[in-house]
């Protein structure tokens, strides 16, 4: 019988926060870099606390695990279209916010995002993305290694090992109905339908099964739950009824000369409760970036 589980997303904000229930993270984790990882604290930053408007189309928990590796998860609902640039800032950030003054580059920490994003990223037919750095030479096109005294002093094979490491799942890619070519779709099925299989057998994926469960929620718990749930469907609704007024109205290309400005300003507004930066209003919108800004102003957003 299938059982309702709570999604990843308040998992992460409320349920794996809690040291006890590392080891579902870590079961995720393992399966996605194919091998044992062991979460040792979860580290509190300024992006993943939580607000006083509860925003629901993106969380995120930063992870520490035994090798003192940074592991930053994020879940994104709605789309962004410079999300390539945030993951970008993210993990920069994470560099130099861990880097004590004084200490060597030597000591930087390994840095890991995983981005599980619920919207159109990119173009590409995959629903699992790896990205890392390595240096290919232009002529001879090998690959250039570290030499064996800096992987000695390092305790590194690779020079991809110093850089960040970023993963990219694209759940809407994900074909719930196919054989499970790996461990690691198990837990990619369980973000896409919030379902966990009794045939699973992904590492840690029924501790998952049974903590996760709906009905396994305090009360209070579960209307909180609820209340987010709510609010979710809420921002998404603003965003379709944006998008499908902009599509009806040939916004798509730009707003009309025809249409006038109170239109104007009621789109702006929708697009930036959906959490829309204005440059990027601005740009969808084929308007003026000053005069989105103004209209934002006006209302004190």
């Amino acid at each position: 019988m299938k059982r309702k589980l709570i999604t990843f997303d308040w998992a992460i904000k409320r349920i794996l926060r809690d040291k006890a229930n590392f080891d579902i993270l870590e079961g995720f984790l393992s399966e996605l870099l194919h091998e044992d990882i062991t979460i040792v604290d979860i580290i509190e930053s300024e992006s993943n606390k939580e607000a006083e408007r509860d925003k629901s189309n993106r969380v995120d928990i930063l992870a520490k695990d035994s090798l003192e590796a940074l592991i930053l998860i994020e879940v994104q609902y709605e789309r962004e279209f410079d999300f390539f640039h945030r993951i970008l800032f993210g993990s920069s950030r994470l560099i130099t916010q861990f880097l004590r003054e004084g200490e060597s580059y030597g000591k930087i920490r390994k840095v890991i995002t995983v981005s599980i994003v619920y919207f159109e990223l990119g173009s590409g037919e995959d629903y699992l993305y790896k990205g890392t750095t390595q240096f290919t030479g232009v002529h001879k096109k090998d690959i250039l290694k570290l030499t064996k005294s800096q992987q000695k002093l390092f305790n590194l094979t690779e020079i991809d090992e110093i850089f960040p490491e970023h993963y990219i799942i694209r759940t809407g890619k994900f074909d719930e109905n196919k054989e499970m070519e790996e461990r690691f779709d198990e837990w990619v099925y369980f973000l896409k339908t919030g379902e966990i299989r009794d045939d699973f057998n992904a590492k840690n994926i029924d501790l998952a099964k049974k903590r996760l469960d709906i009905l396994n929620l305090r009360e209070e718990e579960r209307a909180a739950y609820n209340i987010y749930m709510e609010n979710l469907r809420y921002e998404r609704s603003l965003v379709e009824t944006a998008l499908f007024d902009g599509m009806e109205k040939g916004m798509e290309k730009g707003m009309e000369k025809g249409v006038n400005k109170a239109k104007k300003e009621s789109v702006i507004k929708l697009y930036k409760r959906a959490d829309m930066k204005a440059e990027n209003i601005a740009d969808v919108l084929e308007m003026e970036i000053d005069f989105v800004r103004s209209v934002l102003k006006e209302e004190g957003i």
